[in-house]
């Protein structure tokens, strides 16, 4: 992807171009899986990890990258698409969490079937994971 539509992808959300940000959104563009904190660290050892969480939280407020909690040990995030609200529960989809290389994937096609909570329960976020083996670990 080049650095134009990278801009391009940051300025639709209304995020201000950086320097780091457009490493975090190249890096995240290149990943097939979603990513943790620790994951961009290891990958940015010239960077500080309180710049690559802030620039994280500034995706997810601008709906560039949504946040899963998956049955690892850590938060992950996977960008959105380019028509996402980020919005319960227009927006929630399936994610898979492989046990053996403990990576997250998200469906955004396989939505999560609608149902309803008992009165009183306001819902405001969804998170659906699957535990198993993708077909890499799988084979």
């Amino acid at each position: 992807m080049s650095e134009n539509t990278l801009v391009n992808k940051l300025k639709s959300r209304k995020i201000q171009p950086t320097a780091m940000r457009l490493l975090v959104l190249k890096f995240l563009v290149e990943k097939q899986a979603a990513v943790s904190l620790n994951l961009l660290e290891t990958h940015f050892t010239r960077s500080d990890r309180t710049t690559l969480y802030r620039t994280l939280k500034t995706f997810e407020e601008k709906g560039l990258v949504h946040r899963i909690d998956d049955a690892g040990d850590s938060t992950k995030y996977a960008l959105c698409p380019a028509n996402c609200t980020c919005t319960y529960p227009n927006d929630t989809h399936l994610h898979f969490f492989c046990t053996d290389c403990e990576n997250t994937y998200c469906f955004t096609d396989l939505s999560i079937p609608n149902f309803a909570l008992p009165d009183q329960f306001i819902p405001e976020k969804g998170n659906f994971v699957i535990s198993g083996h993708c077909p890499a670990c799988a084979a």
